[in-house]
């Protein structure tokens, strides 16, 4: 048996895009993709602060040291450019796995979202 616990956390990055006609996804800053240890393709869950949207998507790379958080597709009627979300994903672990395993937490800067 697996269960599903937390793997990383991307924790309050601001929208900069919203991007209604593209194939659907979030774009994140590469920098902050590594940081989180969030991977291209990977699913993720947004959680968006500023309304309580929750939806779920996959990850595409932004452009390093950019700042970008762009939700695209239909994503993009979740959230508005200013809004601060909260990037999430999970991995599947045996419960003794799960018992010893920590997740990537980062707090970026809210306002630029860069890593501090």
């Amino acid at each position: 048996m697996f269960i599903e616990v937390l793997k990383s956390k991307i924790h309050q990055v601001t929208v900069t895009d919203a991007n209604l006609h593209y194939v659907g996804s979030i774009t994140i800053d590469e920098d902050l993709m590594d940081a989180g240890n969030i991977i291209e393709g990977e699913k993720v869950h947004i959680v968006n602060i500023n309304n309580g949207e929750r939806l779920i998507t996959y990850v595409i790379k932004g452009k390093r040291g950019s700042g970008e958080i762009c939700l695209n597709g239909p994503a993009a009627r979740k959230a508005q450019v200013g809004d601060i979300v909260i990037i999430i994903s999970y991995a599947c672990l045996s419960p003794e796995e799960a018992k010893e395993f920590k997740p990537t937490i980062v707090f970026p800067d809210t306002e630029r979202n860069k890593l501090v």
